[in-house]
């Protein structure tokens, strides 16, 4: 019985053919939370494929029904050995985005684990199920060694992570008592880097809207009234530049968030920002100046335009269009208020003279932004396991680039967020091709073995402050 030998069988699962066959089982399932008829998929991935396993390792499991009636249902389980031990909250997401069959590669389907050298391709294999799957492969191989974890475990799926999570809130609410925990380690997102450990400790905030000009009920012809009519593409291409500069960084007085701490610059300062082989080369030149690329992702906020229509796109006509549209996204760390993100943007706009732009929030729901220190304990913990088990250096981000529902797990239930990524950028997530890397997925099955297996040694309370 040794922290070697659990990480050795988490190996040995990879290596034996266990943790291929329990994910393309998983991926099988087409849990598409963005379609209103997978009602039995949900059903049979958290009843059928979670539910049985998790009760025989001893956790005891409910399934409850999504509070909003929008979304799909959640299954919470947990294994209490010892009140007096750490109790640890973990999370996953058994839903994916549509599987859009048609445009993968030849050869290749969604809801069919393929393996291509190092890259095993599927819906889910990067985000989520994957990452929970490895997650539980770890801590059955921890149960299986020690015979016992050591610590408390309570596990949250839920089924609508890729619609904006609807419910979730409610749920941790009406729980909160049931789901009091120590700290939450999970994993999503991706590593920095495909072959560096990385930890995450929050994300940024999104917030999604649309910005339109609406001139005239047609459009009318550009020979006889080019030069008349105010083109409203124009004029609200001429408003986005106001709002971003010509190399994007923001220009609007409540988007810009207070200087990078010292802390955070620290942490970022050996953060190298790579995708990978297939990733895209990142623009030196582009966003804030004066920051590296990792305080450009992590430590600021970014304007996207992610979609802009004026006319008939797919069919032009000699016409000066009505109108345009634009669909847009802040990302922003923690500082930004979210209550102010359109209302700065008013004001800015009507300060730059296009009091008849509109604006409208989207539907899509958004994420406040979260972060935990770098330099708290149950971080410093976290990190040293997987520096010994490893032998690499993680890279510790403050959060991450993109967005999760963290506010729920860190304001709502108080807890501190670790979050260990299993992934990578260019994994081709809520695209074609998704993938999960074979040597990155081996190594995280016995990093989080070591992980788990640690918590069951240590000596708790570690300080007050992590309680």
């Amino acid at each position: 019985m040794s922290r070697r030998a659990a990480i050795a069988r988490a190996e040995a699962y990879f290596d034996g053919g266990g943790f291929e066959a329990d994910l393309a089982r998983r991926v099988a399932i087409p849990t598409e939370s963005q379609r209103d008829d997978r009602g039995d998929a949900f059903r049979r991935y958290l009843d059928e494929e979670m539910r049985g396993r998790l009760e025989a390792m001893g956790f005891g499991c409910r399934v409850l029904a999504n509070p909003t009636g929008r979304g799909g249902p959640f299954l919470v389980a947990e294994r209490i050995e010892d009140e007096g031990r750490p109790t640890v909250f973990s999370y996953g997401h058994a839903d994916v985005i549509r599987g859009q069959d048609e445009q993968w590669r030849a050869g290749l389907s969604p809801w069919k684990l393929a393996r291509e050298g190092d890259r095993w391709y599927g819906r889910g294999t990067a985000d989520n199920k994957g990452q929970h799957s490895i997650n539980l492969g770890a801590l059955e191989a921890v149960l299986a060694t020690r015979g016992r974890l050591g610590f408390n475990l309570k596990l949250l799926l839920e089924t609508g992570e890729e619609i904006g999570s609807p419910g979730l809130r409610e749920v941790c609410a009406g729980n909160r008592a049931a789901l009091k925990a120590d700290v939450l380690i999970a994993s999503d997102g991706p590593r920095v880097r495909p072959e560096r450990p990385t930890v995450f400790l929050g994300s940024r905030g999104v917030f999604n809207f649309d910005i339109s000009l609406d001139l005239r009920a047609g459009g009318h012809h550009s020979g006889n009234w080019g030069g008349l009519l105010a083109n409203p593409g124009i004029v609200l291409a001429h408003a986005i530049a106001s709002i971003a500069g010509p190399k994007g960084e923001i220009r609007v007085q409540g988007w810009r968030p207070k200087p990078i701490s010292n802390a955070v610059r620290a942490a970022l300062a050996d953060i190298e920002v790579d995708g990978g082989s297939d990733g895209p080369a990142i623009d030196a030149d582009w966003g804030e100046p004066g920051l590296t690329p990792a305080e450009r992702v992590y430590g600021w906020n970014s304007f996207e335009v992610l979609a802009f229509r004026t006319g008939n796109p797919d069919a032009p006509v000699n016409a000066i269009p009505p109108r345009a549209t634009a669909h847009c996204q802040l990302r922003f760390v923690v500082g930004t208020r979210p209550d102010d993100i359109l209302p700065a943007l008013r004001r800015h706009l009507d300060a730059a003279g296009f009091k008849q732009i509109k604006l409208a929030r989207a539907r899509q729901d958004s994420f406040p932004a979260t972060r935990l220190e770098p330099d708290h304990p149950w971080v410093r913990f976290a990190v040293a396991s997987i520096a010994a088990t490893t032998r690499k250096k993680p890279a510790v981000l403050p959060n991450l680039g993109g967005s999760l529902p963290n506010d729920v797990f860190a304001d709502l239930l108080g807890l501190p967020t670790i979050w260990v990524p299993h992934s990578y950028a260019a994994c081709s997530q809520h695209a074609p091709n998704e993938h999960l890397l074979a040597p990155v997925a081996r190594e995280a099955l016995g990093a989080m073995a070591g992980l788990f297996w640690d918590l069951g040694e240590m000596k708790f309370p570690m300080e007050e402050s992590v309680r």
